[in-house]
């Protein structure tokens, strides 16, 4: 989660087919999250693999926001630090801290009892030690803490490699942090979740070795950031993934039905350790196709799909406390809470909160953002 809308940055064109995979990306996490309530039992085969919206989520992220930075370094400036963090401070803290106020003082607002404390949330450090054994509400911001690390990093390493002349040296860090990442989930599998299997332990434990750690979860923004290093200094290379994109997409596909199958138990080794790295490959190629106006999802353009990717940030923070409430509140009518009708309402109603969240938080300010900008020009 852009985090899990990022509208392009300025000086990134804007591409319909990014739209098109952002709304892709919420749309199955909803699906996923949705089976954590009561559900019509379609919803399981539909959702079962949603989880990988996230890693869509981080692949676009790595790619809008490195390609952003690596524009500046291209045209020989260097990395704008104050207006860099300024940007995304605005975009992401101003929606994000009034979810957090309505968790922590509205006790109805809550999905389920359990929050992390307060300060992992403020610090963006809920991602470690995640307990799901405790913790069972607001835990989907951990995909927000690990984007608003990288956030914090990527331009603060892009920045000092400039200052000491390390460009090159950066380079390496790529591929060494993605296999770095690969290692340690070899390492923490072995020694966190094996001694567990079998027990009731293992899922929680599981979730809070493997999937929540940043240092696990770098596989999409590295591959993000990897397509953007790819396409501004690799004209070559740019030039055969672009020529014919929609081979590039069917290659995507092809390894994210591989990655299903792999992926069938989410907890499983293989899936853990090269399942990950497989997805954020997969929604790699989707990307690289993607941002090709001569691919299928380049060539059209979706007002459904854009006002879902424009939503997308709003209503990935609070979708799970609107079901809850849509829930709660239409069981009174004898609307079944697994019916489908029921998810219908919650759909539209997740639609609506994330609405106001935009039209009353996110675009004023990013107004005052704009101002702030300005000014500063």
């Amino acid at each position: 989660m852009v985090f899990i809308n990022n509208p392009q940055p300025t000086g990134v064109k804007k591409y319909a087919g990014l739209d098109h995979l952002r709304a892709w990306a919420i749309t199955i996490v909803f699906f996923f999250h949705y089976r954590l309530f009561d559900h019509p039992e379609w919803i399981n085969n539909v959702g079962n693999f949603g989880w990988t919206g996230v890693d869509l989520f981080f692949v676009l992220s790595g790619f809008l926001i490195a390609s952003q930075l690596f524009e500046a370094i291209s045209n020989g400036k260097q990395v704008q630090l104050k207006e860099f963090y300024i940007k995304r401070f605005f975009r992401i803290i101003p929606v994000y801290l009034f979810i957090l106020v309505l968790y922590f003082t509205v006790p109805a607002f809550k999905e389920r009892e359990g929050l992390s404390p307060l300060w992992k949330y403020l610090t963006f450090t809920q991602n470690f030690g995640l307990d799901l054994s405790k913790t069972h509400a607001f835990t989907h911001a951990w995909s927000l803490c690990i984007e608003e690390q990288f956030y914090l990093l990527l331009p603060f390493i892009l920045w000092s490699a400039i200052r000491f002349k390390l460009l090159k040296v950066a380079a390496y860090l790529l591929p060494a942090l993605f296999l770095l990442g690969i290692t340690v989930r070899v390492f923490s599998w072995q020694h966190f979740i094996t001694p567990l299997q079998g027990t009731e332990n293992f899922g929680a434990t599981w979730y809070q070795y493997i999937y929540y750690p940043t240092y696990c979860r770098l596989d999409g923004l590295l591959t993000g950031i990897g397509i953007a290093a790819l396409f501004k200094y690799q004209p070559v290379i740019k030039t055969a993934l672009t020529r014919h994109p929609n081979l590039v997409l069917t290659a995507g596909l092809a390894l994210i039905t591989t990655a299903y199958f792999i992926c069938v138990d989410q907890q499983s080794f293989i899936a853990s350790v090269w399942g990950f790295p497989l997805i954020a490959v997969a929604y790699g190629f989707m990307v690289m196709a993607a941002v090709s106006p001569t691919s299928l999802p380049g060539k059209y353009r979706s007002k459904v799909t854009e006002v879902i990717a424009t939503l997308s940030y709003a209503i990935y923070l609070s979708h799970k406390a609107v079901i809850h409430l849509t829930q709660t509140i239409f069981t009174g009518f004898n609307i079944p809470s697994n019916s489908t009708i029921m998810f219908v309402l919650c759909a539209i109603n997740c639609m609506l909160a994330a609405y106001l969240l935009h039209v009353a938080i996110e675009k004023p300010f990013l107004h005052i953002r704009n101002r702030i900008l300005q000014h500063r020009i």
